[in-house]
Order: structure tokens, then sequence, then C-alpha cells
């Protein structure tokens, strides 16, 4: 035999109903629960109906893949949860190494462009969120000040599971902590804020051509990140 059993669908109907905490999404009248039987809670409507938009999709086999706000939520409750001091620590890290803050030293135009872009995310990090960075050219690490490292963190620290889990791929697919609160405080829209994380990728093509096989990579991971700022967003609604 090759395989294994594949769930498949049970349901009719797919409902959205509001629940302690929050939201559930029920599979005729069985409530949606993590892969750990734990309920699945959601904070808004808004994502509970995206959720319910997943499971409502499903024709046959159940396919998680296709589920992304389904699993984004469940590792907000199985993983992110459980560990968010240890998550929000990881992800206040990337302000010490934030790539807005690694310039190039040649050519001149790609270092121009860079400035033009990252330079007004600095001055809004200082002026917004009170944590000045440090500019550099190079990939070595510069010394950050520390209160400004304190007050990201806090800020980081303050986020609850699901906001976090957004802020987490917002985070590590732009290399940024800065470009990912942009994006998160409405500051950046997605879509610049993902052309904004790219300068030196698009630079590269621009001189070289594109290869197929990275091309299909970025793709991914820009649909990742518009889908990142989605969650955020139902996370943030009532």
């Amino acid at each position: 035999m090759t395989g294994g059993w594949k769930a498949k669908r049970f349901w009719r109907d797919v409902s959205v109903s509001e629940a302690e905490g929050g939201y559930a999404v029920l599979l005729d009248a069985r409530r949606v629960l993590t892969p750990g039987k734990i309920p699945l809670t959601l904070p808004s409507r808004a994502m509970a109906q995206a959720v319910a938009a997943e499971w409502a999709a499903q024709d046959g086999e159940i396919a998680p893949l296709s589920m992304p706000f389904t699993r984004a939520a469940n590792a907000a409750i199985e993983r992110v949860a459980p560990q968010r001091a240890e998550v929000a620590a990881m992800l206040a890290a990337y302000a010490e190494t934030d790539l807005i803050c690694h310039r190039a030293a040649a050519p001149r135009a790609l270092a121009d462009r860079q400035a033009e872009a990252w330079d007004p995310l600095l001055a809004w990090a200082d002026a917004t969120l009170g944590a000045p960075l440090i500019a550099t050219v190079g990939v070595l690490p510069v010394a950050q000040p520390e209160p400004s490292l304190a007050k990201l963190a806090q800020q980081v620290a303050a986020l609850d599971a699901f906001r976090l889990t957004g802020l987490h791929d917002l985070v590590t697919i732009s290399g940024s902590l800065i470009v990912a609160l942009a994006t998160a405080a409405g500051r950046l829209s997605p879509d610049a804020a993902w052309v904004m994380s790219r300068i030196d990728e698009d630079w590269q093509i621009a001189q070289w051509g594109e290869d197929e096989e990275a091309a299909t990579v970025a793709a991914h991971k820009r649909t990742d990140f518009l889908r990142a700022a989605q969650f955020w967003a139902m996370s943030c609604e009532s």
C-alpha cells in the first residue's frame, strides 16, 4: 500500500458563531479544533470568516496547505501562545541587524535607492516608536542603541499570540523588524513594504536578469508576506 489515510469532508455547512473569548467556526454543529484538539477560538469575526471560507472550499480530501489562515491560527494557539515571550524576543532581535540599517558601499545608485526608501523608515522609527537606529555600510553588525532595542522589544512583547503570529512572517520574510512594524501600523501598505524589502534583490535582477527558480521562490514569499499582513489586520479587528 502507498500513502495513508487522509481526512475527507464530512460536513455540509460551515458557519461562524460567537464563543467565549472570540469566535468559533462550526462544521455543521461541530466546532473546529486545532490539531491538538484545542477549540479554535479566533479573535475577530473577520478572521473566523476567513477560516470558515477555507473549510467551505474543501472538496473531498482535506488539503491543509490550501488553508493558510487556519494553519496560522493553529500556530498562534498551539505554538506561539505557549512560548510567546521567546517568540517576541526572537523577533525583537531582528532590530540588532535590521535590513534597512545595512547599506551598500557601491554602486552609488543602489546606495541612493536604499537611502531614499529606508531613511524615512528610520526617521519614523525614531519619531513614532521612540527607537532611533544607526545605519551602516556593509553587512557587519553595528551596535544599536540599547534604549532603542529595549523599546522595540517592549512593544513586540506586548502583542498577543495572534498578532505575534502575523508579525512573525512580516519580520522573517522581510528581514526587517522596522518594515514589519511599519506595515502593521499602516505606515506602509503591504505591497510597498514587500517592494521595500526587495531593493537589493531587484537591483541584482535589473543588472543580471531574473532566475526562474529564484523568481518562483520570491513569488511564494510575496504571497506569504501579503497573507501575513492580512492575518495581522484580522487579529486587530473586534
